[in-house]
């Protein structure tokens, strides 16, 4: 080879390079349209911390969310993660997969899109086998990816992976024994994931933005604040105006305002074992708390979003009303 050619070579080779460090460092999330109703509205349900093979009540809630999806005519359901209990999945051939979600969530209303992040527990088992598109073969609902976009007419959901961020699941491996495979380097994909979130929230011109994840922001629940997420997350949602953030984790129903911004902290993670009178001091900002299973749903438009909170017998406990420009009316049944 030339001395031309082998520079000519050397010039290529830096470029694949310098192109490749270009798309992972400004990757985009994985995006989704979702269509809206002929009307322009949208409505989902939200649960969280469920996959017990129906047992703490899963099936009552499953049964009421049947019920309540149907009034509402959902249009998708989203899981605030620890799908599976205890340890997740062990493969993608575990019975639980079967057990737990879709011989559970039969009622037809239910037969829509399921949108789903991981928990803790998902992690402690095969966490590959939750995104592998083997399970959306077997059930067709299932969705279920680290973090991704859900772009629709009138709303734009940012589901995001919280558990890395989580420092006590790495500095007590003896005890939280993870599926870390596609996360490390723990810092790099934390780096990543951030500047995406930021960007896709930055670049979405939504009428309202939603962010879910598994892991608490605000609460007076038995987990709290996830100090890493509040220091890490919360500074993007609230520099690009999101409405609201969804996450499971804490066991119970939860309504929390933000006090620096317009922003909602709804917890539902009720979907089975609920932790009964396990509840902090109240704080500012608090709105609403219940200790039983139940879930969230969800009905939007262009300029209103109502937000309700259902026990395990479909009793709506609080409502949360919001409008553009922000006004925002709460109330508690």
């Amino acid at each position: 080879m030339s001395m031309a050619m082998g520079l000519l070579w050397v010039v290529v080779c830096m470029n694949i390079v310098l192109l490749s460090f270009v798309s992972v460092s400004t990757a985009e999330l994985q995006r989704f349209e979702h269509p809206v109703k002929p009307d322009g509205s949208l409505s989902f349900l939200a649960v969280g911390d469920w996959g017990r093979r129906g047992g703490y009540n899963q099936s009552q809630v499953a049964f009421q969310m049947g019920k309540i999806g149907a009034k509402l005519n959902v249009d998708f359901v989203i899981s605030t993660g620890d799908n599976f209990y205890n340890r997740g999945l062990t493969s993608v051939n575990d019975p639980a997969f079967l057990k737990s979600f879709t011989e559970i969530y039969t009622a037809q209303s239910l037969q829509k899109q399921w949108y789903l992040v991981l928990g803790n527990h998902d992690y402690r088992g095969n966490a590959l086998a939750q995104l592998s598109p083997v399970l959306r073969k077997m059930d067709s609902r299932w969705l279920c990816l680290r973090s991704f976009l859900v772009n629709t007419q009138v709303a734009d959901f940012f589901f995001i992976d919280t558990n890395p961020f989580v420092d006590k699941y790495f500095l007590r491996q003896k005890y939280y024994k993870h599926d870390w495979r596609g996360v490390l380097p723990r810092k790099e994909y934390i780096s990543n994931l951030l500047k995406d979130l930021d960007f896709a929230l930055r670049n979405s011109s939504a009428k309202w933005k939603v962010v879910v994840g598994h892991h608490t922001i605000r609460s007076i629940g038995s987990h709290g604040d996830t100090k890493e997420v509040v220091d890490q997350i919360l500074p993007i949602l609230e520099a690009n105006n999101v409405d609201a953030y969804i996450n499971g984790h804490d066991h119970c129903l939860e309504h929390l305002s933000d006090t620096n911004s317009q922003m909602q902290f709804l917890t539902s993670g009720g979907g089975s074992k609920a932790w009964k009178g396990d509840i902090k001091a109240k704080r500012n900002g608090f709105k609403f708390y219940y200790d039983g299973q139940g879930f969230l749903s969800a009905q939007l438009t262009e300029t209103d979003a109502e937000f309700a909170f259902y026990d395990m017998f479909g009793t709506v406990l609080h409502r949360l009303n919001l409008s553009k420009p922000n006004k925002i009316l709460y109330n508690s049944m």
